[in-house]
């Protein structure tokens, strides 16, 4: 499952990737941008385009393993 991530040490909540997909991205109390949501498949395109356009860098996307071994 692929999961979005956003730094804050590095975010300037300048909101463009809120508005580029609102379903995984909203800015905090901070004001600074979180990824709130995994990455639906459906919203990939719009999350590659927020990693892509974001004017510090702050966001990647992550591979998220789950071991389903107990």
């Amino acid at each position: 499952m692929k999961r979005a991530y956003v730094n804050p040490d590095l975010c300037i909540g300048c909101g463009l990737c809120v508005s580029m997909a609102p379903e995984v991205f909203r800015l905090n109390e901070q004001g600074l941008s979180e990824a709130y949501a995994e990455t639906p498949e459906d919203e990939l395109d719009a999350v590659v385009e927020a990693v892509d356009s974001c004017p510090v860098k702050a966001i990647s996307i992550v591979e998220e393993d789950f071991d389903t071994e107990n």
